[in-house]
């Protein structure tokens, strides 16, 4: 029904006769010409109607925009002033012949000119994929997936399907639950990941697993969520963390490359203790060049405790952010800030605001002056290597309240002033995250997941010390987003129901939950390793968009709900009664 595409006819097609076929993007009657944007997935060409062919002229006066059609001409050339160079069809012409109209178009409910609600753009989302961006976003992510295959393919990996009819395992987040017609009262779940079958596989003997894979989370959404979501699942045998993680570098840094033309350098590797300490957040943006400066040292007596209200007995520290556009933050800004910072547990921000560092303390503007003299700010000023027009920014708490609150307003200052530079990308790796963590009531959990081991000589110290016990774990992060995330595994059943004991499993619910992984890890489970890497953020990222929506055909709004089919929706109680299902409602 068509011999070319709209978006790729050019120049050196003058003269040859074309069919295209696509949707009216736009279309002026100048009463002796009709000129028609015609419209298709490569782009928009322009159509020329001349009125001396009255056949085909009134029947391209009935047309509506968005009407779908079939046009047969012939390609000429544009004059010099009719050229328009902002498309890439835009030196040539279609001069129409016959036209052929497929489906006349009602008026759209969305409007392409202007800014629509989301609600509304998901409602009608098969209207507002025909925009040429939201179409360029999965042509990339098509190509994606391609180079993943690809790269993976002759690295000898596997691509092996999982069940997406599963037990449901504690895993982070809620199940989606399937209720069973075959077996009443019982349930499937729909996997978190395919985490236990990627175990599974390494222990049946498979080498290399990949797959690229739906998983499933019914936990809260945001801009960079969903409760149906899209991974780039690796799983190894035989092999360490270091050498999964150079894999998986020269696979991010090919797609990059691929796709931008961007060449990525060797990517860092931090520990999390260090990124929580120089950044405040476990997965931080290194365009950003703040970094949070420790000065407890030169505060550390018992009358700086006192002003700052420090309790001396917890694990405390005073950090610092030196941000050099301090001329900009008038006294209500840093107001702004101090109340941004309240709601991360800061009890205070002060801050030290350096008009002329040479002149001593007349030379600065502080809502801690009262307690500075010359010797502590000339010592403030060369660790922090501040300079005139600078604002140092301080707080003093527990090591947690200051790291992340510093390490929020780092990303406030950053996003607020625009410090980041454009077009470049920073991906690093955080390793040797905590193995647990402990709630207020004093139980612990896995940081990563419960299969996850521990550092490599660390064995000992796992049930003497569970708070510092240091997994060997990694996650990937690029300009500030958690791209993937992986670990070593547990590959001995004696270890693993240690951890699961630790957690809080009793050996009732290890066997209900996890019989058949600490069984199969009896029969000589192999070392092996593994990662997910969230293909919808990394397609995120090579789009520029900072919505996961953007780069899904098909997404939820952020309450999990589809406004195009309605869904979730009810069922008819004959169908709930085959299922042996009542429902109550409260």
């Amino acid at each position: 029904m068509r011999t070319k595409y709209c978006g790729n006819i050019r120049i050196i097609d003058v003269y040859k006769s074309v069919i295209l076929s696509g949707w009216v993007n736009k279309i002026r009657n100048f009463g002796q010409f009709i000129f028609l944007d015609l419209r298709d997935c490569t782009g928009i060409v322009q159509v020329i109607f001349e009125s001396n062919d009255h056949f085909i002229f009134k029947k391209a006066s009935t047309l509506k925009n968005e009407s779908c059609i079939q046009i047969q001409g012939v390609v000429q050339k544009r004059s010099i002033k009719n050229k328009n160079l902002k498309l890439n069809t835009g030196e040539i012409e279609i001069l129409a012949k016959k036209i052929n109209i497929f489906n006349i178009s009602d008026p759209l409910p969305l409007d392409y000119l202007n800014n629509n609600s989301d609600d509304l753009r998901l409602k009608y989302r098969y209207l507002d994929l025909r925009k040429f961006a939201l179409i360029e976003n999965l042509k990339v992510r098509n190509q994606v997936t391609y180079l993943v295959r690809n790269f993976m393919n002759k690295k000898n990996f596997l691509d092996i399907e999982t069940p997406f009819l599963t037990k449901s395992t504690p895993e982070g987040a809620r199940d989606y639950l399937i209720p069973s017609r075959n077996y009443p009262g019982k349930f499937y779940a729909l996997p978190q990941s395919p985490q236990l079958f990627k175990q599974l596989l390494m222990i049946s003997g498979v080498d290399k697993y990949y797959q690229i894979v739906k998983c499933f989370r019914d936990e809260d959404l945001r801009s960079d969520r969903q409760p149906e979501f899209t991974q780039i699942d690796i799983e190894v045998s035989f092999m360490s963390s270091k050498k999964i993680r150079n894999i998986v570098e020269k696979l991010i840094k090919k797609i990059w490359f691929k796709i931008l033309n961007y060449n990525l350098n060797k990517f860092p590797t931090i520990s999390f203790n260090e990124a929580m300490n120089r950044y405040g957040c476990d997965k931080p943006d290194l365009r950003n060049p703040m970094e949070i400066i420790d000065i407890l040292k030169i505060f550390n007596k018992k009358k700086f405790f006192d002003f700052f209200k420090i309790n001396s007995e917890k694990k405390n520290r005073m950090g610092l952010l030196s941000f050099s556009e301090g001329e900009k933050i008038s006294r209500k800004k840093i107001e702004k800030y101090c109340n941004y910072v309240n709601q991360f547990g800061a009890k205070n921000l002060f801050y030290i605001k350096i008009k002329q560092h040479e002149i001593g303390l007349d030379g600065i503007q502080s809502s801690i002056k009262s307690i500075l003299n010359e010797k502590i700010l000339n010592k403030i000023v060369n660790q922090t290597k501040a300079k005139n027009g600078d604002i140092l920014f301080i707080i003093a708490d527990t090591e947690k309240i200051v790291n992340k609150s510093l390490g929020m307003l780092r990303i406030k200052l950053g996003d607020d002033f625009k410090i980041f530079e454009k077009n470049v990308w920073k991906p690093l790796w955080v390793i040797n995250f905590p193995m647990f963590k402990k709630d207020k009531f004093g139980n612990f959990s896995s940081v990563h997941h419960p299969f996850t081991a521990y550092k490599k000589n660390r064995n000992k110290k796992i049930v003497n010390n569970l708070e510092n016990s240091i997994s060997d774990s990694y996650d990937l992060v690029i300009n500030g987003y958690e791209i993937g995330g992986g670990s070593v595994r547990i590959h001995d059943a004696k270890i693993q129901k240690k951890i699961f004991n630790i957690i809080g499993l009793d050996e009732k619910d290890q066997k209900e939950k996890f019989g058949f992984l600490i069984e199969a890890l009896k029969y000589g489970a192999p070392p092996h390793a593994g990662i997910a890497l969230g293909l919808d953020r990394i397609i995120m990222l090579l789009r520029q968009t900072n919505n996961i929506r953007d780069v899904i055909a098909f997404p939820k709004t952020t309450s999990a709900s589809c406004l195009m089919t309605k869904a979730p929706s009810q069922v008819k109680n004959k169908d709930l009664n085959d299922l042996g299902i009542n429902i109550s409602v409260e």
